[in-house]
């Protein structure tokens, strides 16, 4: 590919129209994008605020047909707004399949699939992982920056958080299988899978008590299990701490890629890091 064709690739989407509205759409540092966000988060407000209002019943008897209305406005609205956001940028798929873009389809789904499956509408909670968006409307960048330091520490402990998680399963499976053993199903552990879930609300402090020994060896192990649990707790706070401490702070801007949309790019970024188009 010659230089004058990956140039024309990376500039911004073409067309008066199409780049003002991705401006609107995407950017939080006009007037025009700001007011748009602002309206936006408004939106988003109102109708989770309906979605729970249409749960309780008094509510629901009263304004049923309203909130109805309502919902089905909501998710017109927000459907009107999906369509523009795929429309304004240059890779409609990179969008729909970032996490934002997954969110914004969740957002509108439930009330089209409660015509099918009643109840599905309550789904539109989901709606509240919109309101991410108000750091990058309130242009608060260090917020930005301490969440993108948050998760590249939960990426680089991936792995180690993986082990633990495979050693905690395989101990508790142990722990079960031992205090089925012991106790048996006159004491209430009439299987190895109810042990097992004993022995995970015992490992993880919760102790809700439904289940609980009977005999002295049972009550001893379960002793032991309730101090393990207390040092397990501390493992994944250390090592996701660790890496936080690692990990390399960067401002952060609160720019999007007109390209394939994304955000979290760094202050004097001049192209996206992941689709290399120019911001």
């Amino acid at each position: 590919m010659s230089r004058n064709a990956r140039a024309a690739e990376a500039r911004p989407p073409s067309g008066g129209r199409r780049a003002r509205l991705h401006e609107i759409i995407f950017e939080a540092d006009t007037r025009a994008g700001r007011a748009f966000d602002v309206v936006l988060i408004g939106l988003i407000l109102l109708s989770v605020l309906a979605v729970m209002l249409e749960s309780v019943g008094g509510v629901r008897a009263r304004y049923g047909p309203q909130l109805y209305a309502a919902e089905w406005a909501f998710t017109i609205l927000f459907t009107v707004e999906y369509v523009m956001r795929l429309a304004s940028v240059r890779r409609p798929l990179r969008y729909a399949t970032s996490f934002f873009g997954v969110v914004d389809l969740l957002a509108i789904i439930p009330t089209y699939l409660s015509v099918l499956l009643p109840g599905t509408h309550y789904l539109l909670i989901i709606r509240i992982l919109r309101l991410l968006r108000v750091f990058r409307v309130l242009k608060l960048a260090e917020h930005l920056s301490e969440a993108d330091v948050l998760l590249r520490a939960l990426r680089a402990s991936r792995r180690k958080i993986s082990v633990f998680l495979l050693t905690v399963v395989t101990l508790v499976v142990i722990i079960g299988t031992l205090l089925y053993v012991i106790e048996g199903e006159e004491n209430g552990f009439t299987s190895i899978p109810a042990s097992i879930y004993w022995a995970v609300v015992t490992l993880t402090t919760v102790g809700y008590g439904d289940i609980s020994p009977k005999t002295p060896l049972g009550q001893t192990l379960a002793a032991v299990v309730m101090i393990i649990g207390y040092g397990i707790i501390a493992v994944p706070t250390g090592i996701v701490t660790v890496e936080i401490a690692q990990a390399a702070r960067k401002v952060v801007s609160t720019q999007a890629c007109p390209d394939c949309s994304a955000e979290g790019h760094d202050a004097d970024a001049v192209f996206c890091k992941y689709c290399s188009a120019r911001l």
